[in-house]
C-alpha cells in the first residue's frame, strides 16, 4: 500500500485500489498538479481480489483528517462499500472515475462474467456524486446495460437505476501524456511532422498525391476496397517493406487471432512486410501468439513487451501503420500513442473508435482489414505520406487539465 501527500492539510482525497498501468499514469498525474492532496493506493495485483476487498482495507488505513473535501477513485474501488464502512468519508463530494465498465466487459462466455463486479460498479455510481468515463462509448454501453444486467435477479430486481445515474454521468477522457518524440522520428515523418505545423487547416496539409486520389484503401464505388491494379512507384532505390505494429495487451479481447490470420493471408500473398508485436503479457497468453511468431519469423522485427518506454516510443516512431483489432476497446492509449509517432491507424468500425477516429481509418469487416493492408503493402509510400487528421492534442493533459481541475474543486460537479 502506497500513501502519500502532497501539500499543507489535504483537501482532495486520491484512492486508487489497482495502482498500475493507466490507473497508475491517472493518479500520479493527479498527485503533481493537484495541490494538497493525500494518496491511498493498492499495487496492480489480482485485480478480482482488490475489486472484492479494497474498500475494507482502505476504510482501515485511510485517516480521519477534517480537511478532506474531495474523494476521487476509479470504479474498480467498491465506493459504496468504504463509504457505508466510514461516514466520514461519505460526506465528502465523491467522483467516481470508469476506466471501463464490467457490464460489457468482454468474457469468453457470459456465464463466465461474475456478477458481483458490474454490481458493486452501479452501487458505487448510484452513491458517487460525479460519475466519469474516460470516453462516450464507455458511459452509454454502461449506463443503456444496466436495465438487462440487473435481470439477471432472479426476483425483486430494483428499478430506474439508469435514470438515477444519467444525471451524475460526465466523459472527461483520459489525458495521456504525449512525450516530444522529434528526435526518434525518421526523416519523412519530421519532413512531414514540419509541414503540417506551418498549417492549421486540416485538408490543406494533405499531401499533393492524396488530394486526386481517393483515401488509402477506399474506392468510390465501395468504401475499403482498390479498384485496378496498383503499381510501384519508379525509385532508385528499392521501396522499404510496409512496417506493421500492433502495441496491446496480448489477451483474447484484444483479438489477436484476427490480426495474425490477416497478416497469414498477406503472407499467402507473397506481399512484403515487417510486424513489431508490442504490449503486455500476462498469465494466459493466447495460443495464437506461439504458431505465429513461427509461422511469421521472417517478417518479425520485435516481439515482446519493451520495458523502456524510449525502445518502446522508438519502434512506435519506426513504424508505418498501427492496427488494432480489439474485441474491446473504451479508450485506447496505445492506438494514440502510435498516431502521435506517426503512424496511419486502422481500426474495427465499432467500440471507442468511431469516437477518436474518423471513417477512412475504420473497417467493419475483417475482408475489408486484409484489403486496406493489402494495399498498403503494395504501396507503403501512401500510409508514409499521408497526414492522420487526428488532433491528439485533445487528449493531452494541457488540453484536458483545467476540466480536472474543476472536477476536484470542492464545489459542484
Amino acid at each position: 500500500m502506497q500513501q502519500s501527500e502532497v501539500g499543507g492539510s489535504p483537501s482532495v482525497l486520491l484512492v486508487e485500489a489497482f495502482y498500475g498501468g493507466s490507473h497508475k499514469q491517472l493518479i500520479d498525474l493527479l498527485k503533481e498538479n493537484v495541490r494538497d492532496c493525500s494518496v491511498f493506493t493498492l499495487p496492480a495485483k489480482k485485480w478480482h481480489w482488490r475489486a472484492r476487498t479494497a474498500a475494507l482495507y482502505f476504510s482501515q488505513t485511510i485517516p480521519t483528517c477534517p480537511s478532506y473535501r474531495v474523494l476521487f477513485s476509479s470504479s474498480v474501488l467498491n465506493l459504496c462499500e468504504l463509504v457505508a464502512l466510514r461516514p466520514d468519508l461519505g460526506r465528502l463530494k465523491k467522483v467516481l472515475y470508469f476506466h471501463e465498465n464490467q457490464l460489457v466487459y468482454p468474457v469468453r462466455k457470459d456465464q463466465e462474467r461474475d456478477f458481483q463486479y458490474g454490481y458493486n460498479q452501479v452501487l458505487s455510481c448510484l452513491v458517487s456524486d460525479v460519475v466519469v468515463f474516460n470516453s462516450r462509448f464507455n458511459m452509454d454501453s454502461f449506463l443503456s446495460s444496466i436495465s438487462s444486467f440487473m435481470k439477471k435477479i432472479p426476483d425483486h430486481r430494483p428499478r430506474d437505476l439508469e435514470q438515477l445515474i444519467r444525471p451524475k454521468c460526465v466523459v472527461l477522457n483520459y489525458p495521456v501524456q504525449f512525450p516530444d518524440v522529434s528526435r526518434l522520428l525518421p526523416e519523412h515523418k519530421l519532413a512531414r511532422r514540419l509541414a503540417e505545423a506551418s498549417h492549421t487547416d486540416g485538408d490543406a496539409i494533405k499531401p499533393q498525391d492524396e488530394r486526386s486520389e481517393e483515401e488509402p484503401g477506399e474506392s468510390r464505388h465501395q468504401p475499403g476496397t482498390v479498384e485496378g491494379p496498383v503499381h510501384e512507384e519508379e525509385s532508385a532505390e528499392p521501396v522499404k517493406p510496409l512496417h506493421l505494429v500492433w502495441p496491446h495487451r496480448w489477451e483474447h479481447d484484444k483479438n489477436p487471432q484476427l490480426f495474425f490470420n490477416t497478416l497469414l493471408k498477406l503472407k499467402e500473398r507473397q506481399l512484403d512486410f515487417r510486424v513489431s508485436v508490442l504490449g503486455e503479457t500476462f498469465t494466459d497468453v493466447p495460443e495464437i501468439f506461439s504458431s505465429a511468431r513461427r509461422l511469421l519469423d521472417s517478417h518479425i522485427l520485435n516481439w515482446g513487451f519493451l520495458s523502456s518506454k524510449d525502445q518502446y516510443l522508438q519502434v512506435l516512431c519506426d513504424a508505418d501503420v498501427v492496427v488494432s483489432t480489439a474485441d474491446h476497446e473504451f479508450f485506447g492509449v496505445a492506438m494514440l500513442e502510435a498516431v502521435h509517432c506517426g503512424c496511419f491507424p486502422l481500426c474495427p468500425k465499432a467500440l471507442v473508435y468511431p469516437e477518436i477516429f474518423p471513417a477512412r481509418y475504420l473497417y467493419a469487416t475483417p475482408e475489408q482489414l486484409c484489403k486496406r493492408l493489402q494495399q498498403l503493402c503494395r504501396r507503403p509510400d501512401i500510409a508514409r505520406r499521408h497526414v492522420v487528421t487526428v488532433d491528439t492534442s485533445l487528449y493531452s493533459w494541457a488540453a484536458l487539465e483545467q476540466r480536472f481541475l474543476t472536477l476536484l474543486a470542492d464545489q459542484g460537479p
